[in-house]
């Protein structure tokens, strides 16, 4: 099976773009989606996050305690890559497990920082999803509740968009309505039946 991996900036569109895959029956895996389903009480990597950061990460529930955690993570570049040791790996499995188990000639892994961690030598092709700068920073603040000044810092912990759109295969822009984005994506999945087929 062809696997695509989807990525972008936030704000990007990344939603939008799998939603209208979706509606076309290709499989989207969301890497966002399997992270909250790996730490689930009950979970192995949950029981490994509680051993290697303490009590603390988790709630008096018994779930991930995710404001302490990311609290934790941003101001300790080694208590962040410890997180990663022990998240991206069981990630990688689920999704590739997911992957399995759905048919059809192609489908979709929605992966955000999917040329930072390195995954896109796991996929047959990049697509990207782009949109101007300033756009993005307005969807954000709007979407997020977030100040100008945090989504900077946000996109600055992601990689820059030349290096984004010069790893690309393929190019998504949004920076308009849902009505111009989904022509740009039947075109894709045209071609990437073509290309699976």
């Amino acid at each position: 099976m062809l696997v695509i991996g989807l990525t972008g900036g936030i704000g990007c569109g990344k939603t939008a773009v799998t939603d209208c895959f979706t509606s076309l029956g290709v499989p989207v895996i969301d890497a966002d989606t399997v992270a909250r389903e790996v730490v689930l009480p009950g979970q192995p990597a949950l029981q490994a996050i509680a051993e290697k950061f303490g009590p603390e990460a988790i709630t008096s529930e018994g779930s991930l305690n995710r404001n302490w955690l990311r609290e934790h993570i941003f101001s300790d570049a080694g208590a962040k890559r410890e997180l990663e040791a022990i998240l991206h790996p069981r990630i990688r499995a689920e999704m590739r497990r997911q992957l399995s188990e759905v048919e059809g000639s192609y489908a979709i892994f929605s992966i955000p920082l999917l040329l930072e961690t390195g995954q896109d030598k796991t996929v047959d092709r990049i697509l990207v999803v782009d949109c101007d700068p300033e756009l993005q920073i307005s969807r954000v603040t709007q979407r997020d509740d977030a100040s100008e000044s945090q989504t900077r810092a946000i996109i600055a912990t992601q990689i820059d968009r030349k290096s984004r759109l010069t790893a690309a295969d393929d190019i998504i822009t949004n920076n308009g309505s849902l009505s111009e984005l989904r022509p740009q994506v039947e075109a894709l999945h045209q071609k990437y039946l073509n290309l699976a087929n």
